[in-house]
């Protein structure tokens, strides 16, 4: 018979490689962000030497512009907006989708057949999926026409292609399947006499949602949540596409500053978007805890 200690030292054997995996592909370069981040630079190079110029640089002028936003903080406020924005959408399309799945798709074959059919939009690279768009919102493109043939408007809606609503739009067609499928999971694994109860006593098919369903798909919904803030936040192609280059994001302030190779300042701007991507995850995972769904 195994031993406590054996049983331990075999887990930690076990998942050894996994933890070597992790460490050298993201806490090694994470700390590698954090360390440039305090170094100096010039237009040549990066200078190994303990500044904060990287982050006064960033927040520069805040405190003389308030109450108003500095362009820095803007940013980041329209990042959060627009990642609040996304996060909605696709919570509320993700959990409609994978309810219908898990309670009204009765054959398995066909619950799967359904999944499959979500993962089409990954057929293809995200730029395609982007560019798919400007066709259909652009000045001359389908919608405006459709619009403009029914009589709805006299001239092209311009808000339609490059603005915020282009990129809302993008993003949440990218990634609304990362909240699809672990809310599914958490919805499959509800024990379905616990609806039947719920009905039983007496209970409207609302009342049963919101006090029995949502509260057991929480694990899949915080789970889905961090997946698409974690990618949003951090984005900037489609901001930089879907926008025409005009919306700012904090993905655009770092790689704004890596192409005018400003090392040190790219690396101080990534410490702070991870630090508040991080209070986000931290504020979800307090809501339930998502090591039981994991």
């Amino acid at each position: 018979m195994i031993s406590s200690r054996g049983s331990s030292f075999v887990s930690w054997l076990q998942a050894g490689p996994m933890m070597l995996v992790f460490a050298l592909f993201f806490i090694l370069p994470l700390v590698f962000v954090f360390i440039v981040s305090f170094w100096d630079y010039n237009e040549y190079q990066i200078i190994p030497a303990f500044v904060t110029r990287g982050y006064v640089e960033s927040f520069e002028g805040c405190l003389t512009q308030l109450p108003d936003l500095c362009t820095m903080l803007a940013t980041y406020a329209k990042t959060l907006k627009l990642c609040f924005l996304v996060w909605l959408i696709t919570l509320v399309l993700g959990f409609t989708i994978a309810y219908f799945l898990a309670f009204h798709v009765r054959s398995q074959t066909w619950q799967i057949g359904l999944s499959l059919l979500c993962t089409i939009p990954f057929w293809t690279s995200n730029v395609i999926r982007m560019i798919a768009w400007i066709p259909l919102l652009g000045r001359n493109g389908l919608v405006n026409s459709t619009l403009m043939g029914m009589g709805l408007t006299q001239e092209p809606v311009e808000w339609l292609l490059y603005s915020e609503f282009s990129v809302v739009l993008a993003l949440v067609h990218l990634f609304t399947f990362f909240m699809i499928v672990p809310i599914f999971n958490s919805l499959m694994r509800i024990d379905r006499r616990l609806i039947e109860a719920a009905y039983d006593a007496g209970a409207s098919g609302w009342q049963t949602l919101w006090n029995v369903i949502i509260p057991l798909a929480k694990p899949g919904i915080v789970i889905g949540s961090i997946f698409v803030i974690t990618i949003v936040m951090g984005d900037f192609v489609t901001v930089g596409v879907m926008g025409g280059q005009q919306i700012a994001a904090a993905g655009k302030i770092i790689e704004v500053r890596l192409n005018a190779l400003q090392f040190p300042a790219a690396a101080a701007n990534a410490v702070i978007l991870l630090g508040i991507t991080f209070l986000i995850i931290v504020m979800l995972t307090r809501i339930v805890d998502i090591r039981k769904e994991l």
